[in-house]
């Protein structure tokens, strides 16, 4: 499993950057970015206020 950003969902709230335990998610050009070191367990998926990622 990966988690997965909707760009067009995401409103830049950085919710997720706070909340990931690996400190693997950023912002850029305003939206979320997941980065490959993501142990996919679902903590930004919960924090995320629009359902924008997903784990897939």
């Amino acid at each position: 499993m990966a988690a997965v950003v909707d760009a067009e969902k995401c409103t830049g709230c950085e919710t997720c950057v706070g909340e990931c335990p690996v400190e693997t998610i950023t912002m850029k050009d305003g939206k979320a970015v997941i980065g490959d070191d993501c142990v996919d367990c679902g903590a930004c998926v919960d924090a995320c206020p629009v359902e924008a990622i997903t784990l897939e």
